[in-house]
């Protein structure tokens, strides 16, 4: 008697994730295909803590050889941070080049680069559906501040736009405008965050929660944008 055989296919598994070492190597050559200068500064911040771990072992454990070892060890466990944290900054500049220009680039901004005192949505508030460009909304202690994509000769009128319907319900808080584009004068993608965290504390947190309930009272309209765009999630371009 035949024996009967399984035919059932398998469901194909899930491709694996990649390591840690793995993606470190990976974020490590998209970071310097945009950025040559990456590897020097990478190798600078390695090296100034080991020289200075070598300089204090001489200095203070000259007799002393595990006191030389330990000082030696402590200077290259610090240059591998600091060159990893290096690494991390240019990464993220050199991802944002990527995607500098492309309609939700600053909606990718206020999704993964803000810090805790501010929050943003993914998705602008306006947007201009014959040029693509937008305008986005963040919420913080600094109070409000509206983001312009685009040229500023046409996101200039939708920012105040939205100043006037901000000071409408919240008369009383502050808003600061910022301007992402092709201008001289415009901001770099990876300078929205540093910007914003500088803006000065007005609002206390109590104050912010209630000023963000205010603002989800706006109508919003369905905007034809994409939503922010992931950079760090964005695969490096194979050379052609």
């Amino acid at each position: 008697m035949a024996r009967k055989t399984d035919s059932t296919p398998k469901a194909p598994k899930d491709p694996k994730e990649p390591g840690r070492l793995k993606q470190m190597v990976q974020v490590f050559n998209m970071t310097r295909r945009y950025d040559s200068k990456a590897i020097w500064i990478m190798l600078a911040g390695f090296a100034v803590p080991v020289l200075l771990g070598v300089a204090l072992a001489l200095i203070l454990s000259r007799d002393n050889v595990f006191g030389l070892v330990m000082w030696i060890l402590a200077g290259v466990l610090a240059g591998l941070l600091v060159a990893l944290i290096i690494l991390g900054r240019r990464a993220e500049r050199a991802a944002y080049k990527q995607i500098e220009g492309q309609p939700g680039a600053v909606g990718a901004v206020l999704r993964s680069s803000l810090k805790r005192s501010w929050t943003g949505s993914e998705m602008p508030v306006a947007v201009n559906g014959k040029t693509q460009d937008a305008v986005y909304r963040a919420v913080g202690r600094g109070g409000v501040v509206l983001i312009g994509e685009g040229p500023r000769s046409r996101t200039t009128r939708m920012l105040e736009d939205e100043r006037r319907k901000v000071l409408r319900i919240l008369p009383n808080v502050p808003v600061t405008f910022l301007s992402v584009g092709p201008d001289p004068e415009s901001l770099p993608l990876h300078r929205v965050a540093p910007k914003m965290a500088r803006i000065k504390p007005t609002l206390t947190k109590p104050e912010v929660l209630a000023v963000s309930n205010r603002l989800t009272s706006l109508k919003s309209s369905p905007l034809p944008i994409p939503k922010g765009i992931d950079p760090m999630r964005m695969r490096p371009q194979r050379g052609r």
